[in-house]
């Protein structure tokens, strides 16, 4: 009788979850594909976004007015004060969201011509905080391209400076990474996410604030890895440090949504608007914690 009273318990329990996952599976998307969408094999990487404006809820714009052109081989930093739309602006190229008004073109395309499947196949994500699965190094490297074969994978784990820790693992690439990769450093899952990009060849690329919070020897790495990933692809960087961005062709200055500055480094800190103020205020907080560490070594032990 207690066991019949105890899966019975069980039984009402898998019921309501099954109710909650049918319930999240019958859910129209808001991003839905035309009826018969354009399906591209591979994008050339020409983005241009024209007057576009977007919104969360109604009346409330986070960007307005956003005109911009990149293409093969050009680098785009975003930079602003947080909350000024970077991330967003960003994930409307993989069509995450669509623009409240505007229109935005890949290779020509409107994104809302093209199919989902074949539009985020041609794009590569590099998150602040890269999401890895209980898998092998391999599987999660493999993620996006499951066809890829183990020398590939070896080969962009190297370009990724990811293969040396890798291997010193006793099971190498077999080593499991652990839920959301809790048996790697922080450092250690970026060159893991930075491989996987690498593998999957993306023609335009993301990097959203891809090296904060790291180690200065974890970041000089990414930031070697970052270099080769970045070779003739269309590149959105945002970052907050602006030493990330200083090399990038185009830096784009937001502020509540709209694009307030743009230009090189050299143009922007010379122009004395909100890039040259947040140029001022690192270089200040970079001084002082110059202090802080001169203090610390000269104080008696």
């Amino acid at each position: 009788m207690i066991a019949l009273v105890s899966i019975n318990d069980t039984i009402n329990w898998v019921m309501a979850a099954v109710e909650r996952i049918f319930e999240t599976l019958d859910t129209i998307p808001d991003i839905r594909e035309r009826k018969a969408p354009i399906r591209v094999k591979r994008v050339e990487g020409y983005v241009k976004m024209e007057h576009v404006q977007f919104a969360y809820e109604p009346g409330e714009l986070v960007l307005d007015d956003i005109n911009l052109e990149a293409g093969p081989g050009k680098v785009t930093a975003l930079v602003g004060p947080s909350g000024s739309g970077k991330t967003t602006l960003v994930h409307l190229i993989p069509r995450f969201y669509d623009p409240t008004s505007g229109v935005i073109r890949i290779d020509g395309h409107d994104l809302r011509d093209l199919s989902l499947t074949s539009l985020r196949r041609n794009i590569g994500m590099v998150l602040q905080e890269s999401f890895l699965f209980m898998g092998t190094l391999r599987e999660n490297i493999k993620y996006g391209r499951p066809e890829a074969t183990d020398d590939e994978v070896v080969q962009a784990a190297i370009a990724a400076n990811a293969h040396d820790f890798i291997t010193e693992f006793p099971e190498a690439y077999e080593t499991r990474a652990g839920e959301r990769g809790a048996r790697l450093s922080g450092g250690q899952r970026q060159r893991i996410a930075i491989a996987r990009a690498l593998l999957c060849n993306p023609r335009i690329l993301i990097l959203d604030e891809a090296t904060s919070d790291l180690d200065s020897e974890s970041e000089a790495l990414i930031q070697e890895a970052l270099q080769y990933l970045m070779k003739g692809r269309t590149t959105f960087v945002i970052a907050h440090r602006l030493s990330t961005v200083m090399n990038a062709d185009e830096i784009l200055v937001l502020d509540h949504g709209k694009i307030v500055e743009r230009g090189t480094h050299g143009e922007l800190a010379a122009a004395g608007g909100l890039y040259s103020e947040l140029c001022e205020i690192q270089f200040r907080r970079a001084v002082r914690k110059m202090e802080e560490h001169e203090a610390k070594a000269n104080s008696p032990q």
